[in-house]
């Protein structure tokens, strides 16, 4: 068992929690129970499913739960196009999330591998 509260992976996603969560604020009302409330699902999500699976007896079943977490990092990232396209965020800021979502993405990857 894992102690999710030291784990980077944890706290990198509960810091892109928040990043999301002000990002959404500033998108139209119209979004406020459509995309919006997607993004927020999902970006919760990421750290959700990192805790629950550090609660988890074995590796492997660890893993089954990053890898939940690892599909919510990239709903999330279709969600930050689809905000992009229809012109709610900026490029840069587009980017800046991208790039952020991504790390995440590959810590979260390598942390996995280290399991199995």
């Amino acid at each position: 068992m894992h102690n999710f509260k030291k784990l980077d992976i944890w706290n990198k996603s509960m810091e892109f929690v928040v990043d999301v969560y002000r990002l959404v604020n500033t998108f139209p009302q119209i979004e406020c129970f459509g995309l919006a409330s997607q993004m927020r699902r999902a970006v919760v999500s990421i750290p959700a499913n990192i805790a629950e699976g550090s609660a988890k007896s074995s590796n492997k079943d660890f893993a089954r739960f990053l890898e939940m977490s690892l599909g919510s990092a990239y709903e999330l990232e279709t969600e930050l196009l689809v905000s992009f396209k229809l012109s709610y965020i900026e490029h840069e800021t587009y980017e800046q999330f991208q790039q952020k979502l991504a790390e995440l993405q590959r810590m979260i990857n390598g942390f996995k591998d280290t399991l199995l």
